[in-house]
């Protein structure tokens, strides 16, 4: 879940009682994997700033997730987020915290074309959502203005049905389909809708082209259609992705690149572990009726990062926007460190 998405969920917090429900039910799911295999607890832990007109909020997150296998055929995994914002005001600095799960479900390895999926699940339209969007993963703090496009809610409650259609040495189809229910829970908040994506992946050029589809089945409803191109080529450490996203009210694009050199030691050397990170994105109004997340205003940005990958897991994050519209062009300017970490909760048999 980006920061954009972050903020505008603070205002409804979760109440003492269901944030330790929500604790102990994720405990009560690790002591029931330890009847099987190992359970792995891994996610992310940070501390990020963002000044923006002047003002500078603080926000410690720490991004849990487990994964509990079940057998041979059987996996429990869920990611949850845990956030304070010390955010300023008039009399200094007030503080909100959230904590949720970002999604809960079980997969059932059917074949090995079909896994079934079923529980809260994150929207898999595009790509930012199910790959980018974890803090220990995302190259700059923000999601992109159009992350909201297709998503909904970012998280869906229902069932997928993914897998791998075709498999050659040459090239892969993927696929994946989804049906999400209502829900107005406050842990699992979902839309009524549908969809799916496809893939096509060359190895040897090591491209991936998709196309996203994605129908909202409530109040007006509305078509989501999406497109995504990605490019890492052999033997470097330079990665272009991008997306495309298109609503009945709006529509826009991103482009993101990073690279680190191995040309002064390896990308273990102090150099190599420099990456310069470079973001453009637009986003265009079709009408003026809001139902999308996105800006008002036909709107540009451009971040500009630089990111330093320290030893055993932990970067730091640093980057200047500029963002452009017609209602006024202002300065991001954002840090943070975070650490990514990986354990078994306890030995194996």
């Amino acid at each position: 879940m980006s920061r954009s998405i972050l903020r505008s969920s603070l205002s409804e917090m979760a109440r003492p009682t269901k944030r330790i429900a929500l604790v102990v039910a994720m405990l009560c799911a690790v002591r029931y994997g330890a009847a099987q295999d190992t359970p792995l607890l891994s996610g992310g832990v940070g501390f990020l700033t963002s000044t923006n007109g002047g003002n500078t909020t603080y926000s410690p997150v720490i991004e849990p997730l487990i994964a509990i296998p079940i057998g041979d055929r059987f996996l429990v995994e869920s990611r949850a987020i845990l956030i304070e914002s010390f955010v300023p005001d008039q009399t200094g600095y007030d503080h909100n915290h959230f904590i949720a799960l970002t999604y809960l479900q079980g997969d059932y390895l059917a074949s090995r074309h079909l896994t079934i999926v079923g529980g809260s699940f994150l929207t898999p339209f595009g790509t930012f959502n199910e790959r980018l969007s974890p803090v220990w993963i995302n190259n700059l703090q923000d999601g992109p203005l159009i992350a909201g496009l297709g998503t909904g809610t970012g998280t869906g409650l229902g069932g997928e049905l993914r897998g791998s259609a075709i498999s050659r040495n040459k090239y892969s189809i993927d696929y994946v389909g989804y049906f999400s229910a209502r829900s107005g829970n406050e842990q699992f908040n979902s839309q009524r809708s549908a969809g799916g994506r496809v893939s096509l992946y060359l190895p040897d050029n090591r491209v991936e082209v998709g196309l996203s589809y994605g129908r909202l089945l409530q109040g007006t409803q509305e078509n989501f259609y999406g497109m995504h191109v990605w490019w890492e080529p052999k033997d470097t450490a330079f990665r272009l992705r991008s997306e495309f996203a298109r609503a009945h009210h709006a529509q826009g694009y991103w482009i993101e690149a990073d690279y680190r050199t191995k040309a002064f030691g390896g990308l273990d050397s102090w150099v190599g572990r420099i990456e310069p990170v470079l973001r453009m994105q637009q986003t265009f109004r079709r009408d003026q009726i809001v139902s999308d997340g996105l800006p008002l205003v036909n709107t540009q940005r451009v971040d500009f990062g630089l990111d330093y990958n320290l030893p055993h897991n932990t970067r730091i994050l640093t980057s200047y926007a500029r963002q452009f519209s017609s209602t006024g062009d202002k300065n991001i300017w954002e840090t943070g460190i975070v650490y990514r970490f990986l354990f078994p909760t306890w030995k194996g048999k």
